[in-house]
């Protein structure tokens, strides 16, 4: 079962995204020497650039911190109590 408590991807991060508000956006980067993220979970690689190697857009907490690509919240919303804030990707940009 994918995001069991066995899952290879789980190291603690319920200790900061437990209950976390998340809103799902298009990814930029945060300053001009910082080009790339990565999941919390899988560390998948988020970029602005299109790569394949790369995502483009994910769910980032809202201090914009820690990012989540779209398989890691499907396996863990439920378990981590997230709650997804709506808000139009032009606002965050």
């Amino acid at each position: 079962m994918m995001g069991g408590n066995n899952d290879w991807r789980l190291t603690n991060q319920e200790k900061f995204l437990k209950g976390s508000i998340l809103v799902r956006k298009r990814y930029v980067k945060p300053r001009e020497d910082w080009d790339h993220d990565h999941c919390v979970f899988c560390w998948a690689k988020f970029m602005e650039d299109e790569r394949s190697d790369a995502l483009n857009e994910g769910y980032v907490t809202s201090d914009g911190r820690h990012w989540i690509c779209l398989t890691c919240f499907h396996d863990f919303h439920e378990s981590f109590e997230w709650k997804v804030e709506l808000r139009r990707q032009e606002e965050h940009q």
